[in-house]
């Protein structure tokens, strides 16, 4: 049996594609932050799975997952961890700050505009 490797997931997604698939209820965005991070901001579609506490059971498994971090680099790895394991995982390129570039909205647990930590 082979290792698993990046080419086991799903392509990279950039943040306008995984916008239009989250709104239309396409597939699902885990944000694998630490609190801190979350608390200062975050996609508003997205669930908050930290990386330490990320397992295959933890995620939806009815349709494909995008996983994102601040830069991309952690969510990378976890979007491996997750592919190796049988689910349908994208890692969003560039992260968070990708997506605060966009355009795209960051908000905080209340709702009220986040920032990207």
């Amino acid at each position: 049996m082979t290792e698993p490797s990046a080419t086991d997931r799903l392509p990279d997604l950039d943040p306008d594609r995984a916008a239009e698939l989250l709104e239309r209820g396409e597939a699902v965005l885990i944000d694998v932050r630490e609190p801190q991070e979350w608390a200062a901001g975050h996609a508003p579609q997205a669930e908050h799975l930290p990386l330490g506490r990320l397992t295959p059971d933890a995620v939806p498994q009815d349709r494909p997952v995008i996983a994102v971090c601040r830069s991309g680099n952690r969510s990378g790895k976890a979007a491996d961890a997750l592919a190796a394991a049988g689910v349908r995982v994208h890692n969003l390129a560039g992260g968070m700050a990708a997506w605060a570039r966009a355009g795209l909205p960051v908000v905080t647990d209340d709702g009220t505009p986040g920032t990207v930590a």
